[in-house]
């Protein structure tokens, strides 16, 4: 799936749009819910408690991919364009672009999303993208598929606790090919798995920082 580089919202008035992407317990809601208490913006997150179709998807895939990739795309096209709407700064927990540069492409080459679906799910795709404009930071989470399964299990959602440790894997892979290539504006890479930004303030406190330069700067990668 390639990238777009279309309209970006203006820094010169004062509104940014931050985006937190990363895998199934990468730490996306976490960060999310802090950086919207530490610098007061409006935090939009992932349809996963009131989402028809979660559960019944990690029980069958193969049946539930299409309507469950379709609603997710859905869902975040809306929040991208209320964001975009806004008269104040925004953090979104997860973004569209990851809805079918990660998981769409995923399932359609695991076998659980068919062909035909896929094409019909992708000229969807492109043609929402062209109504968007990129967010201002996108911030990519990467984490080890060990601290992934250690954080899916500490949260406790039933229906997550079967997640096939290939789909985590893979959905890894997906992830390193997409920060490989993001185009769309800047960007920040930031390495989880020794970095406790929930209960060790000073880890968060550092990240916010890089996220305020990463913010006026062309691009900037680090790893704790």
């Amino acid at each position: 799936m390639k990238n777009h580089a279309y309209k970006q919202l203006s820094s010169g008035d004062n509104r940014h749009f931050v985006v937190v992407a990363g895998n199934i317990g990468s730490g996306k809601t976490t960060l999310t819910k802090k950086l919207s208490e530490k610098l007061g913006w409006k935090p939009h997150f992932e349809s996963v408690q009131d989402n028809p179709y979660l559960a019944d998807f990690y029980k069958d895939m193969q049946r539930w991919s299409f309507p469950l990739q379709v609603y997710f795309l859905n869902h975040r096209f809306n929040t991208h364009k209320f964001i975009e709407s806004s008269n104040s700064s925004s953090i979104q927990d997860r973004s569209i672009y990851e809805d079918a540069n990660i998981f769409a492409k995923s399932l359609f080459e695991q076998g659980d999303l068919d062909a035909r679906d896929y094409e019909n799910y992708c000229s969807l795709y492109e043609s929402m993208i062209q109504y968007l404009s990129p967010p201002t930071l996108m911030v990519f989470l990467k984490r080890s598929v060990p601290k992934l399964q250690e954080r899916i299990k500490m949260r406790g959602r039933d229906y997550e606790q079967a997640i096939p440790v290939d789909y985590l894997t893979k959905l890894n892979q997906y992830y390193d090919q997409w920060y490989d290539n993001y185009d769309l504006g800047k960007s920040l890479i930031v390495d989880t798995d020794d970095l406790d930004f929930l209960e060790n303030e000073e880890h968060f406190d550092k990240l916010v920082e890089r996220i305020y330069s990463s913010i006026d700067q062309q691009e900037m990668f680090f790893h704790y």
